[in-house]
This record gives C-alpha cells, sequence and structure tokens, in this order.
C-alpha cells in the first residue's frame, strides 16, 4: 500500500470523516506534521507525501522546484496571529496595539514558533514595537507546533501563533486576535506531489476543502474560508 503523507489537514480543518468519500481511507494515513517551514524542508528532502497544505509562499517555492504540480495550487482558507493563555487564567487586554504591548511586557514569559509565517512578522512587530531585547529574555521558542500546548500545561504564560492552533488544543484559551493594525493574515494553500500514485484522490480532497460543506466546520476551527 501506497504510503500516504498529509500536512495539518485534520488538526487545521477538523473534516477527517470526508477522507473515506474520497478514496483516503482515515485509518490508513500517515500523516505528517509540524511547523510548516519545517514539513517544506522535509518535501524539499525527497520524503514521500499525496497532499499539502502549507503558507502559500511555500507552496509557490515547491512549484517552482517541480515538489508541487502547478495546476493543483488552491487556497484553502486563512488566519490571523492570536494570543493564547491557559483555560481559565485571567485574560490581558489586548484591544488596541499599545494595550498589546503591555500585555507582552507585563507576561512572565511568552512563545512563539522558532520559524514560521507568524514567526517573521512577530519579530518584526517586536521592533517595530521597540520591544524586542525586552521579550528575548522571556521568550520560549519552540521547535514544534507545541505554543498552545506549553500555555495550556502552564509552562509559559502567553502564547502567538495563529487561531486556529489555540483553539485546537483544550487546555488553551483564546484572548483574541493581535490588533487589526498589527496582525499578519497566514494563508493556507494545498498542492499536489507530481510523484504521488494517489493525485486524483488528492484533488477530490482539496474539492471537499473548497466545499460548501466544508466552509463552517473550517469557521469554527478559527478560519477564513479562501
Amino acid at each position: 500500500m501506497a504510503r500516504r503523507r498529509y500536512a495539518w489537514i485534520q488538526r487545521m480543518f477538523g473534516i477527517g470523516n470526508g477522507y473515506e468519500r474520497h478514496g483516503m481511507p482515515g485509518g490508513g494515513m500517515k500523516k505528517l506534521r509540524g511547523v510548516a517551514a519545517v514539513m517544506k524542508r522535509r518535501i524539499e528532502g525527497g520524503e514521500p507525501f499525496d497532499l499539502a497544505v502549507l503558507v502559500d509562499f511555500q507552496i509557490d517555492d515547491l512549484i517552482k522546484t517541480g515538489k508541487i504540480l502547478a495546476d493543483s495550487r488552491a487556497n484553502i482558507m486563512s488566519s490571523g496571529i492570536g494570543v493564547a493563555v491557559k483555560r481559565g487564567a485571567p485574560k490581558p487586554d489586548i484591544g488596541t496595539v499599545e494595550a498589546f504591548k503591555q500585555a507582552l511586557l507585563k507576561a512572565k514569559s511568552v512563545t512563539y514558533l522558532k520559524e514560521g509565517a507568524s514567526t517573521i512578522h512577530l519579530r518584526k512587530l517586536f521592533v517595530q514595537l521597540g520591544i524586542a531585547d525586552a521579550i528575548k529574555a522571556k521568550a520560549v521558542e519552540t521547535d514544534g507546533e507545541m505554543v498552545s500546548e506549553l500555555v495550556a500545561e502552564g509552562k509559559v504564560e502567553l502564547g502567538l501563533i495563529v487561531v486556529p492552533n489555540i483553539m485546537s488544543v483544550p487546555g488553551a484559551e483564546l484572548v483574541g486576535p493581535l490588533p487589526a493594525a498589527i496582525n499578519s493574515i497566514v494563508v493556507f494553500t494545498a498542492g499536489v506531489s507530481p510523484v504521488s500514485p494517489n493525485q486524483q484522490a488528492a484533488r477530490e480532497l482539496i474539492k471537499l476543502l473548497k466545499s460548501p460543506e466544508a466552509k463552517p466546520v473550517i469557521q469554527a476551527k478559527g478560519n477564513d474560508p479562501a
């Protein structure tokens, strides 16, 4: 049986029940999970996969190098960066840029991804707000997508990551998105491997992710359907 590898789909979209209708029985899947930048490197290194859902510019890079079929490219959803606390913990005011800045400065610890689309924006934002050194002194940068887990376990006070990640971890609670003036919208895009033995099934899954059926589920996970 061909190995079936997927990026983020069940966790980010929560529509695993649709696999079987499209020739992809959920029980037989081996899912590729982790930070998008890391998954992109694994694909570049030759790891087999059928369908990838990564950040838009990462899919575009993989198309340029022949790792993704250009005609399979499809924007699936977008989401902004949010702030997480442990469920039940007091929620800081982040309603304005200044309030968000003060919340970060008052927090004993802050966690975010070591690398990723959100991290690129956050590092620039910390400099823009004049708090880069203060954040660096108490930051916990995670190698994997463990931001919300660390917050849920009480190991870190505040987490900064895309909203769907926060909403997918039961012990973490969404404070809210960053103020619109300083937030960054991350677009997640799907693409099919040119050497996958399951190309048609992967394309059907993309159709499912783009279907009216999927939209309310995607929205419930904190995303905006593309």
